[in-house]
Formats: structure tokens, C-alpha cells, sequence
């Protein structure tokens, strides 16, 4: 039956990926495209738009690409999101939008995000803007954080007519997209600096350098800076440690430190001022995508490789695509094994990991099966470098300072999930400081809400 299968991508060779940080996956080129396009069924109903946290048009844009209206598509894709050549990237599409697809009970489903990076990176290509408000009016709105929640919500902002200046603590924007994505998934000059400058060509400020709760504290942003409203989008940068001896030793790094060296300091290219030490065999500790990330980033580097993961495979929490590519590129899965101690040598530097072995119980609160260990069945790995990759939380920086903001005991901020008000009146939170870490299209989707929220708030207000 025709349709059934979907147009196949083009990827650079394992072998040679496996040495270089240039992007894996090369997108589809016009033909492509309007192939790909041309299997979508455009139902009535259409189950994908349900599946995307952003609700976009997804017939919409396809049926203009199956049409070769390539700038028409951008322009439905910008009314709902403002990251789109990030998202076809990154974005866990088979567990939404192409989760949904019905073209996917049958055969494969259509490539959704595959045809958002092609509008997007055409758009880019062809110099094309999303479009700008006709005119402000008149409302000061201050956004922390230049990741993925604060550009979508300073963006539908900015759109709205209001002034919105973004506060980024690093000197670069793009939050996790500049610092924790690595380059071989998510090219940072091709691809995040120029989604930024589009947030900035609909009128947005972004003053880099600020750490909010240090320079400034978000009172006087309120009370002496006039800003009428402030979206806290600052993530979940503090990284998670096991607990166990030895995880104070040398050449132990948090996932965190590992990519944001290689990734915002540039550690992988030769002369720069902030090289990383480089492992012979490093052991990454995890199973989702910021482990596999990791994982990829050191095997670049030269290392050989082992994810150490307490559960199995069907539990690996990271996208199926990054597991295959791990694997492709030689990465070995060390599965249902947990570490229990980091091995030191005599001059404090990591020398092996002890692990022991596991199996699945019974299922706990989650529905996921609960690893036990098996007795007796420890044993030691030589390695130089462990990286720990058990997620993140939110800095407490900014609700240490700002009073009458409140957290949960995970310390994340408490924040509607309709509009992301907090408990303090004029201040809204979205994203990874909320929900702790989660994907860049969930963290899209609370600025969005945010961006409403404050919009309905502000308008309440001066009516």
C-alpha cells in the first residue's frame, strides 16, 4: 500500500560522526519534503495538534509544504511556536505529535518534526522573520532566562505589543538549548543563535550577564525598574549526586559540567582556553537523554564509552533515535547495573567504578519496575572519568531571594499550570524551575501559558 512508509533521512556514517561534532542528521532537502508532506492525510480531526504542547497547525503547514508555499508554512508554524528549528530536533515527536498520527496505526507515521526543522531551516536559509507587532502598548515585562520557556513566552509577548527585556546569567542566550544540547544534535550558531535573533526581531531585549537574585532581585525589577510582570524561566541547573564514596574525587563531573564545558566553552574545539581533561574510558551514569548526550560527547573526545543504568533497556528513559544512534556510534550499555562506589587512587583521582548487579521487581508508584540488587554480585570496572547523569533541579538563587515566592520541598517554584501564576502577585514561572527537568517543548509550552497568563493579568489590571 502506498504511504505507508515514510520518506528515510539522511544521517552522516557512524564511523565517521563518531569523530567530529558536526550536526548527525542532515534534514530532508525540497523533494524531500514535499514527499514526506504528501502522505499526510490532513484530518478533519486532527489527532496530531492534540499530541503538540505548543498546539500548532500541523495540516495546516504540511498541506502549504506538500504546495511548496515554504514561507506560508513558516508563518503558521510561528503563530505557535517560536523555537521551530529547535524543536523538529529535539523534540520527543513519537510520543507526541507523531504519537497521535494516524497514519501511524497502520504504517509510519508522517515526519512531523522532520518537516518542521525543513520549514524552519528554509525559512532561516531564505531570510525570513516571524512577524513583528504593529505597535506596543506601553507595558514593561521582564522574562529570567533565555531558554526554551523564556524565549516561547518573551516572544508571544513581544507579538502582543508588550516590551519585554529577557535576563540571561550566562554570557550566551539560549539556556539549555546553548549550554546542554551538544552541537552534533543542535548546531549553536547555525540553528540557536538564529532562533534568539528571531526572538529579538519581534522586539525583544535580552541583557546577558544578569544573575537574578545576585545583580538584581526581582522586587526591583518590580519596584524601581518598573516592570509590571516577570516570568521566572531560570531551569534546573543544579545537578543530582548519588551519595556514594568517592564521589568526590577527581575526574568525576556532573552531566551538567561535562556539556556545558564542551558545549558553551567550546572544550571540543583545538586552541580554546577551556579545555576539558580528557578521559580514556569514562563510565556515564543514567539512562535518559542528558546521558546519552553526555555519553556521545566524551566518545567524541575520544574516549571509550559505558552507560551504567539500573534498569533495562525497555526503561531507558532517553528517545529510542538517541539510543540507536548511541549504539550505532559504539557506545556500550552497561544495562539493570548500578554503581556503589567510585574507586580513588592514591592522588585523588578516580580509578574505577564498583557496580553491582540488578533485576526488575515489582512495579512502584510510577508503573516502572523497582531495580533490587543482586547479592553477591558485585563487581569492579577500571575507568578515569565518571560522569553522573541523574537529573537536575532548580537553583534555589532566585526563590532564596524573592519573598513570598512559593516552593515544594524539590525546591521547584509552585505555579498554576494553566497560566503560571505564582503565589506572589504579578509573577509567573514556567518550565524546568517549576517541573524540574523535562523536555524544551514542555518547557515552550508553560511560556505560552505564561505569556496568556500575563497578558490576561496585565490587561485585567489597566482596564
Amino acid at each position: 500500500m502506498e504511504g505507508l512508509v515514510r520518506v528515510p533521512v539522511r544521517e552522516q556514517e557512524p564511523k565517521v560522526r563518531a569523530t567530529n561534532f558536526e550536526e548527525v542528521c542532515y534534514g530532508y532537502n525540497e523533494e524531500e519534503a514535499v514527499a514526506e508532506a504528501s502522505r499526510c492525510l490532513n484530518c478533519k480531526n486532527a489527532q496530531c495538534m492534540k499530541g503538540c504542547p505548543v498546539s500548532i497547525n500541523i495540516p495546516a503547514f504540511i498541506a502549504q509544504v506538500k504546495e511548496r508555499n515554504f514561507e506560508e508554512a513558516y508563518h503558521i508554524i510561528s503563530e505557535s511556536s517560536a523555537l521551530p528549528a529547535v524543536c523538529g530536533r529535539v523534540c520527543p515527536q513519537e510520543s507526541q505529535c507523531e504519537g497521535k498520527c494516524i497514519r501511524g496505526f497502520k504504517g509510519d507515521p508522517v515526519a512531523i518534526g522532520k518537516l518542521e526543522r525543513f520549514v524552519a531551516d528554509w525559512a532561516r536559509e531564505h531570510g525570513i522573520k516571524p512577524k513583528k507587532a504593529e505597535k506596543l502598548n506601553g507595558h514593561k515585562v521582564a522574562v529570567i532566562g533565555s531558554g526554551p520557556a523564556g524565549l516561547t513566552c518573551a516572544g508571544d509577548l513581544a507579538k502582543l505589543g508588550y516590551d519585554v527585556t529577557i535576563f540571561e546569567a550566562l554570557h550566551r542566550a539560549g539556556g539549555v538549548l546553548s549550554y546542554g544540547i551538544p552541537e552534533f544534535r543542535l548546531p549553536k550558531d547555525k540553528v540557536v543563535a538564529a532562533e534568539v535573533e528571531n526572538v529579538k526581531a519581534l522586539g525583544v531585549d535580552i541583557e546577558t550577564n544578569v544573575v537574578i537574585g545576585k545583580s538584581v532581585k526581582i522586587d526591583e525589577l518590580m519596584e524601581k525598574e518598573g516592570f509590571e510582570a516577570v516570568f521566572i524561566g531560570s531551569g534546573a541547573g543544579l545537578p543530582r549526586f548519588m551519595g556514594i564514596p568517592g564521589e568526590q574525587a577527581n575526574g568525576v563531573f556532573s552531566a551538567n559540567e561535562f556539556l556545558t564545558r564542551n558545549n558553551l566553552m567550546k572544550a571540543f574545539e583545538e586552541g580554546y582556553e577551556t579545555p576539558i581533561s580528557h578521559g580514556k574510558k569514562v563510565v556515564v551514569v543514567g539512562g535518559g537523554n542528558v546521558a546519552m548526550d553526555a555519553a556521545r560527547t566524551a566518545l567524541r573526545l575520544g574516549a571509550e564509552v559505558h552507560i551504567v543504568y539500573r534498569r533495562g533497556e525497555e526503561e531507558l528513559p532517553a528517545r529510542k533515535e538517541e539510543v540507536h544512534h548511541a549504539k550505532e556510534e559504539g557506545i556500550i550499555f552497561d544495562l539493570l547495573q548500578n554503581p556503589t562506589e567510585i574507586l580513588v587512587d592514591e592522588n585523588g583521582w578516580v580509578k574505577g567504578v564498583r557496580i553491582i548487579k540488578m533485576e526488575l521487581g515489582e512495579p512502584d508508584a510510577s508503573g516502572r519496575r523497582s531495580p533490587v540488587e543482586i547479592p553477591g554480585s558485585e563487581y569492579e570496572m577500571d575507568c578515569d572519568t565518571v560522569i553522573m547523569s541523574l537529573g537536575t533541579s532548580p537553583n534555589p538563587l532566585i526563590s532564596s531571594t524573592t519573598k513570598g515566592l512559593e516552593t515544594n520541598r524539590r525546591k521547584c517554584i509552585v505555579a498554576t499550570e494553566d497560566t503560571g501564576a505564582t503565589s506572589k502577585d504579578g509573577v509567573y514561572a514556567g518550565g524546568d524551575a517549576v517541573t524540574g527537568a523535562a523536555t524544551v517543548i514542555l518547557a515552550m509550552g508553560a511560556g505560552k501559558a505564561a505569556a496568556k497568563g500575563i497578558d490576561e493579568y496585565l490587561s485585567g489590571k489597566n482596564n
